[in-house]
């Protein structure tokens, strides 16, 4: 498949220590067939100095294709997404949290099977493959396999991870898509929802993860779990648009 341009979406909450790290990342990331890259930057109105780290970081990199946006009140992840998506250019997008957790070197890994033109969509799994991966919370380990069979049982779908950061979709496709999930509902609201298109291919790989503790900067918590559920039934079984 001839793809020519990657739009690369992050949100961001309150990641100004750290947010320069991610980039510089994702701007020396080469991507396969030269691939042009479009990073758009959402700010989900941060309070801590997250809107000045970003700031200076496109003073001093001029030349680096970055589109900003600011949300002028905290709408959630799936609202910044919702942002970026629509703001998207390119021919197909990726989901970047502006944490130090997932790798932008793994981004090639994700659009091999979109190059070879097999896939409209790619997930990156934590939970296959033979790359590294830190070892954290028993307890989240268990809900997210619960969450990703049960979103399973309703997509009819075959995915080992539903709730991974690294998402790759066709823009045109993402796009037609109506999402409502302003927080962490996003990933079973979309997965439900892009399961739906008719004749839609659906791929996975395997990843690296370097997770965060809570001390690190860790957002997702117990209660987004419970809504995650709450999503699953609502998009995957009533099948609600």
């Amino acid at each position: 498949m001839n793809l020519n341009k990657l739009s690369i979406i992050i949100p961001a909450y309150n990641e100004g220590p750290t947010i320069h790290l991610i980039l510089d990342k994702v701007k020396n990331v080469v991507l396969e067939n030269n691939i042009e890259k479009e990073i758009i930057i959402v700010n989900d109105c941060s309070k801590d100095d997250t809107d000045q780290a970003i700031i200076k970081y496109m003073s001093n990199n001029q030349g680096v294709n970055i589109q900003y946006f600011k949300h002028e009140v905290n709408k959630g992840k799936g609202a910044a997404l919702h942002t970026g998506i629509q703001k998207a250019t390119g021919d197909f997008l990726i989901i970047q949290d502006a944490d130090l957790e997932y790798d932008p070197e793994e981004y090639n890994l994700l659009l091999k099977p979109v190059l070879a033109g097999f896939a409209d969509v790619v997930y990156g799994s934590r939970f296959m493959g033979g790359n590294p991966h830190r070892i954290l919370f028993f307890w989240h380990t268990i809900g997210n396999k619960f969450l990703t069979t049960l979103s399973n049982m309703f997509s009819n779908l075959n995915l080992t991870d539903m709730e991974t950061c690294y998402k790759l979709f066709n823009t045109k496709i993402i796009q037609s898509i109506s999402l409502k999930e302003n927080r962490f509902g996003f990933e079973p609201e979309v997965t439900a929802k892009i399961a739906r298109v008719p004749k839609i291919r659906i791929y996975e790989v395997g990843i690296s993860y370097y997770g965060r503790t809570y001390e690190e900067g860790k957002k997702i918590g117990w209660k987004d779990g419970f809504r995650a559920i709450y999503c699953i039934l609502k998009y995957g079984f009533l099948k609600i648009k």
